[in-house]
């Protein structure tokens, strides 16, 4: 993982895990706190783990702060959503638009569906997120409301109130809609943490269990610099000047 910043990252992918840790011969949760950054250039990196005792706006500012003060900057866009990443946000990366990961909103709406509903329901909400642009997601999402408000008030009642939190990456160059729209990647990476760390279960001490999950993100890391550029850069690039003109 790299010790500076050099290059802007305009993208941040920011997801937390969790690992247990003997402290005092007590067993305790740490929150393992990881970014994943994708540069200017468009390859991806992992730009810092570190654990906290929980997971706060306070322990996300920190880390925030920390990433900031190794460099990290042009940050345009940031996933997910945890406990208190929201407010550390608007403090720490106050020009970066905040993006919660639709899969996640996916599943928690099924929270407000009876266990017998209708499949389709669910099925169609899933396909605002394939749209061309955030004007067409809008008109059909506007369609999905008046369809199934008779039929689940509650889950309706729900989505306005949340979805337009999953609308961000609208903003972005089309082809990255796909990769942004979620934080799958980060998760794939946060779930090969856990089945390595599953064989220690609980770890003696908390420097243990950083050293360990810095090394597989280390494997990650260095995996992707061999990989091809994970998005076309030029299409930010593109997008910026498009948007030049008319905000002159």
């Amino acid at each position: 993982m790299p010790s500076r910043h050099d290059e802007p990252y305009p993208y941040l992918i920011l997801d937390a895990g969790d690992e247990k840790v003997r402290e005092g011969g007590v067993i305790r949760s740490q929150a393992v706190l990881i970014a994943i950054g994708i540069h200017e250039g468009g390859r991806r990196e992992v730009l810092g783990v570190d654990l906290a005792p929980r997971e706060s706006q306070s322990s996300w500012k920190d880390f925030l702060v920390h990433l900031k003060d190794r460099g990290l900057h042009g940050v345009e866009f940031v996933s997910d959503d945890h406990a208190g990443l929201k407010k550390a946000l608007t403090e720490v990366l106050t020009d970066a638009a905040w993006q919660r990961c639709y899969v996640h909103v996916l599943r928690n709406a099924l929270d407000y569906l009876p266990r017998k509903a209708d499949d389709d329901c669910l099925q169609e909400l899933r396909w605002l997120y394939d749209r061309r642009d955030l004007a067409e997601a809008q008109r059909d999402l506007a369609a999905w409301l008046t369809k199934w408000s008779t039929k689940d008030p509650k889950l309706t009642d729900w989505v306005e109130d949340h979805i337009g939190e999953t609308l961000t990456f609208y903003r972005l160059p089309r082809a990255h809609h796909k990769p942004l729209k979620s934080t799958n990647m980060l998760e794939r990476l946060n779930e090969e943490i856990k089945r390595r760390t599953r064989v220690v279960r609980i770890f003696p001490h908390a420097e243990s269990c950083l050293r360990l999950v810095r090394a597989l993100c280390v494997e990650t890391h260095e995996a992707w610099l061999e990989d091809n550029r994970y998005l076309n850069r030029n299409l930010l690039k593109e997008q910026r000047r498009e948007r030049l003109p008319a905000a002159a």
